[in-house]
């Protein structure tokens, strides 16, 4: 009887995060959502590799901006060194961004990215376990499954497209320290976007 409590309580958190932020240094919280294509999937399928997590709304404009060049060229760094790149859509029915599976393999095809997957989180359960306040908001956990990093993209966020050259990429940044050995000198920073349109 005692063995089926904390699988109970495991289940649970699997279903519904608690609405509290991750905490960098400690176990992210595990997650399951279907993708664009139907599929399932859960994060602690991807342990034993280094995962990105992007929060994405097509119809931010900050992830317009991203979306010029930019995002596409970090997903391809990303994905080249090993990671993971899962981009979630956190937005509700009927709010700006939101997208069924065909409308968001629409959307990628348009803008040449290339996730493992994009995931849809329309009751915004996982956005808001993991307090993803905007679009951008960009997480790495590691191959352990400890969350590393948080925060903005870079640190240029009023800066045009053509002035993003010249920020620096916190993501492409941590990943270089991680896989170098090293601690993410940068581990957190404030993210700046447009709100998560989560349910009312």
């Amino acid at each position: 009887m005692n063995r089926l409590i904390p699988m109970t309580a495991a289940v649970m958190m699997l279903a519904a995060p608690a609405l509290a932020e991750q905490n960098n240094g400690q176990i992210a919280t595990d997650f399951k959502l279907t993708d664009a294509s139907g599929k399932t999937v859960q994060l602690s399928d991807f342990r034993g590799r280094t995962v990105v997590l992007e929060w994405n709304n097509p119809g931010c404009p900050f992830v317009q901006r991203h979306y010029a060049g930019n995002m596409q060229k970090t997903q391809a760094a990303a994905t080249a060194g090993g990671a993971v790149w899962l981009t979630i859509n956190s937005g509700a029915p009927g709010k700006q961004g939101h997208m069924d599976g065909a409308e968001a393999k629409k959307w990628m095809s348009e803008q040449k990215s290339t996730p493992a997957h994009y995931l849809l989180d329309p009751k915004g359960v996982v956005g808001q376990g993991y307090a993803a306040k905007t679009t951008p908001h960009m997480y790495i956990i590691d191959a352990k499954g400890v969350l590393r990093f948080q925060g903005g993209i870079d640190d240029k966020p009023a800066a045009r497209v053509a002035e993003m050259s010249s920020a620096r990429n916190h993501v492409l940044a941590a990943l270089d320290e991680m896989k170098a050995g090293k601690a993410v000198s940068v581990a957190k920073t404030v993210p700046y976007g447009c709100s998560v349109k989560y349910a009312d």
